[in-house]
């Protein structure tokens, strides 16, 4: 069993780095490129569970791949609620609060790590007790959270996880032994 995780494609905030947690936007031309890209080599596979963030970005994704039609939407992949940091860049926050660090310290009005991992424990429950192998389409704090989660790290070893626009990640077993296969691994033209 292997579990897919997709973070969704380029946005207009992932280019000028803005923390996009609610706010729904859209891809870009380039990030709807990178979602269809991933098409030909999920089509190879065959998923018993597909799960979706409700933000439209995360479901283009998910369709652009081929995986809209068997698609669920999980409310518990959202991207992390950054309150009062929603829009703002990491030199924006960083300017009022230079050590911050959000696996650390989460976001005043928002969610905290302990929150973010409650709900990606979540999913991994879910992804684990499937028939078969899994496919998330999601965001890129919640994701490194979710690949902390997976191996049984705490949720501020997210940290050590970068994860770019547009790339899959695999998370398997080894001997038993949740592992991470592949991680922020882009699908060539």
């Amino acid at each position: 069993m292997k579990v897919f995780v997709i973070r969704h494609g380029e946005t207009e905030w992932s280019l000028s780095g803005q923390h996009t947690g609610t706010t729904d936007v859209p891809l870009t031309d380039n990030g709807r490129r990178q979602a269809e890209r991933m098409r030909s080599m999920l089509a190879r596979r065959t998923f018993s569970l597909i799960l979706v963030s409700p933000l439209q970005r995360a479901r283009e994704t998910c369709g652009l791949a081929g995986l809209g039609e068997g698609a669920i939407i999980d409310p518990s992949l959202m991207e992390w609620n950054y309150g009062e940091y929603e829009g703002l860049t990491p030199q924006q926050i960083r300017a009022k609060r230079p050590d911050w660090l959000i696996f650390r310290d989460g976001c005043p009005g928002g969610e905290t790590p302990r929150q973010v991992a409650t709900r990606v424990d979540q999913v991994v429950a879910r992804a684990r007790a499937a028939a078969g192998d899994v496919a998330l389409f999601a965001h890129g704090h919640v994701l490194r959270v979710l690949g902390a989660r997976w191996i049984g790290l705490p949720p501020r070893a997210g940290q050590h996880f970068l994860l770019n626009t547009g790339t899959l990640s695999v998370l398997a077993y080894y001997h038993e032994i949740p592992a991470v296969r592949i991680w922020n691994g882009h699908i060539a033209d």
